[in-house]
């Protein structure tokens, strides 16, 4: 399906929702951009600059997690 942006006076574009959902586009992401036979090409070059963040957000439900067990029970392995 076709979708329209509109350019505005800093020369920036929206990227409609439905684009963005169907690629999984969040904010902060890099998207290389490229021209080739006068068509702009936007690629979605994933990659993942904070891999907990990252990792934490795929979860669309909030998970229960005791945060501070988490991180004595990290600290114990890294430690011994």
């Amino acid at each position: 399906m076709e979708e329209e942006t509109t350019v505005t006076r800093k020369y920036q574009i929206t990227l409609p929702k439905r684009i963005r959902n169907k690629f999984g586009i969040r904010i902060g992401d890099k998207l290389p951009i490229t021209s080739k036979d006068g068509k702009i090409i936007i690629e979605t070059g994933r990659t993942v600059q904070n891999p907990a963040e990252y990792l934490w957000n795929l979860s669309e439900k909030s998970t229960a997690i005791d945060t501070i067990k988490l991180i004595k029970r990290t600290r114990r392995r890294a430690y011994t």
